[in-house]
C-alpha cells in the first residue's frame, strides 16, 4: 500500500484524468490522456490501472452513461426480488462481521456519550482515508482527498459528538489494511432504525451491479421515499464496506458521492472489472 504522500499525489493525477474523461465528448486515447497529465504513456497506464483497477480504455467503457443505464435496466428489480423471496445478501467483496445498533431518538441525541472511538489517517486504494473504530469494530470510513482530513474529521465526529476520541494508528492501521484488502472485517454500525434499514438494503446489491434510489425505496417498503432514502445513503458512515456507491440516479447518471465523485467512479470501475474477470 502506498505511503500517504504518494497516495495523495496519485489521487490528484487520477482525479485530473477522470475530469478530462468526463469532459470529453468521445473516448480519449491513452497517449492523449497521458500527455495531458504530463506523464509518459507507460507510466500513466501503470498508475491509472493500479489506482482504478483497470486500464483507462476499459474505465471509459465501464462508466459511460449508456453502460450505467443498461446496468440499471438489468438490475432495477433485484432488491425487490431479494426481499420478496427472502434471499440473503449475495456474495460480496468484503467478509463483514457486522454489529448493528439501531438507536432510538434519545440515544441518538446523546451522540455517543460514553463511547471511545479510536482513529487514524490511513492509505487506501482510493486516496487517503480516515478510519475510526469502537471496541466492536470499524465504525467510520471517510476518504479525505476531496474534503481534506480536518473536514472529514469534523464530519464523522458530528455523528457521535459526545464520544471520546483517541488517535491510535497502531490499532487502526491493521484494521484499515484488512478492510481495504477485502479480508475479514468487524464493523460497528450505529444509526436510526430507518437509516439501518437502508444500509442493510445496500448490502444486498451485488458487487459489479448498481441500483437506483427509487428501487432502493421500493425494496425496503417505502416507495416514493426516494429523498429520505438519498439522505440515509448520504449518511452512511462506512464508505466502501456498506456500498452506497452502487446507487445511481434513475437516468443512469452517477449522481454525487459524499467523499468525491472520482472515488465513486473508481470503486464502480474496479468492481465491474473484478466481476467481469470472475465471470
Amino acid at each position: 500500500m502506498p505511503t500517504a504522500p504518494e497516495d495523495r499525489y496519485h489521487y490528484q493525477i487520477i482525479r485530473r484524468a477522470i475530469e478530462e474523461i468526463d469532459a470529453a465528448e468521445t473516448p480519449l486515447a491513452l497517449d492523449e490522456l497521458a500527455a495531458r497529465m504530463g506523464l509518459s504513456t507507460a507510466h500513466f497506464q501503470r498508475l491509472f490501472s493500479a489506482w482504478a483497477g483497470i486500464s483507462p480504455k476499459r474505465y471509459q467503457q465501464y462508466l459511460g452513461l449508456g453502460r450505467a443505464r443498461e446496468m440499471l435496466r438489468a438490475r432495477e428489480t433485484l432488491l425487490e426480488t431479494a426481499a420478496a423471496t427472502g434471499l440473503s445478501g449475495p456474495g460480496r467483496l468484503h467478509d463483514l462481521v457486522l454489529r448493528w445498533d439501531a438507536m432510538r431518538p434519545g440515544e441518538l441525541a446523546r451522540g455517543g456519550e460514553g463511547l471511545r472511538i479510536d482513529w487514524a489517517l490511513c492509505p487506501s486504494p482510493y486516496g487517503p482515508a480516515l478510519v475510526m473504530a469502537t471496541a466492536h469494530g470499524i465504525c467510520g470510513i471517510a476518504f479525505t482527498a476531496e474534503t481534506g482530513a480536518p473536514a472529514a474529521q469534523a464530519d464523522l465526529r458530528a455523528r457521535w459528538p459526545a464520544a471520546r476520541y483517541h488517535e491510535d494508528p497502531q490499532r487502526i492501521l491493521p484494521l484499515a489494511e484488512a478492510a481495504f484488502a477485502g479480508r475479514r472485517t468487524e464493523a460497528h454500525v450505529m444509526g436510526g432504525p430507518f437509516q439501518i434499514k437502508v444500509w442493510e438494503a445496500l448490502l444486498q446489491i451485488p458487487e459489479g451491479q448498481v441500483t437506483s434510489y427509487s428501487a432502493l425505496a421500493g425494496a425496503i417498503g417505502h416507495p416514493g421515499a426516494s429523498r429520505a432514502i438519498g439522505s440515509a445513503v448520504g449518511r452512511n458512515p462506512l464508505s466502501l464496506l456498506i456500498p452506497c456507491h452502487r446507487v445511481l440516479r434513475k437516468d443512469g447518471a452517477l449522481g454525487g458521492y459524499h467523499w468525491g465523485l472520482p472515488v465513486k467512479r473508481a470503486m464502480l470501475a474496479r468492481e465491474s472489472a473484478r466481476t467481469e474477470a470472475a465471470a
